[in-house]
């Protein structure tokens, strides 16, 4: 199965939060989820208390919509979590914000997760001067990531930067507006990750 390509609206009534915030129009998704805090569809009121196992699919569910990621891609940056030293869910998302398209989101080039994805994909993003074309690409404190330069006129980039600058570029993130570069300083903070997950729970879950 493919990524969601649905009305986003409708999946963030199903996860009862805001897997938008800060992309362009958040706002307005902010205000259904608000105004109908249940999900969607004509039973969506009157559904059961979730059980405990449903919490766990559901923030798994969460990560997977808020990043635009497939299962087995999940699946694998969960191995390579677990890998890692320190806490499994917290290297989870670490690794998913280091991701090439994660990162031209944060820094504005893209106005969305999957408007990012795209400009990685078309070859729009250059990484140390060299074009990288696959969005689940880690970068790593050092590295440069720029528009390249034939695409700097295009519109939906300028107002995606503007937008960024509105919402704040993360602090492990250094944006050079003018030059249409970004500069990975550190690693990325758990702090910085704008929706509430709760990653013990996913980790419970495939630890079974």
């Amino acid at each position: 199965m493919g990524r969601y390509t649905g009305p986003k609206w409708r999946i963030a009534r199903r996860l009862g939060v805001n897997i938008y915030v800060g992309e362009e129009k958040s706002q307005k998704g902010k205000a259904i989820t608000d105004r109908r805090p249940y999900p969607p569809g004509q039973h969506g009121k009157s559904r059961r208390k979730i059980s405990y196992y449903g919490r766990q699919l559901m923030e798994k569910q969460k990560v997977k919509y808020y990043y635009g990621i497939r299962e087995e891609q999940f699946r694998r940056f969960y191995e390579m979590a677990e890998r890692m030293k320190g806490q499994t869910g917290e290297n989870l998302l670490k690794l998913l914000e280091s991701r090439l398209d994660n990162v031209v989101y944060r820094l504005g080039f893209g106005k969305s997760h999957r408007h990012a994805r795209q400009l990685v994909v078309h070859g729009h993003i250059l990484v140390n001067g060299k074009k990288v074309n696959r969005p689940s690409f880690l970068v790593k404190p050092g590295d440069v990531i720029e528009v390249r330069e034939k695409s700097r006129n295009i519109p939906d980039i300028i107002s995606g930067i503007e937008l960024a600058q509105q919402r704040g570029i993360p602090s492990w993130l250094e944006l050079d507006a003018e030059n249409f570069k970004g500069i990975v300083k550190a690693e990325p903070t758990r702090e910085e990750i704008e929706i509430p997950i709760a990653e013990n729970l996913i980790v419970e879950l495939y630890s079974k």
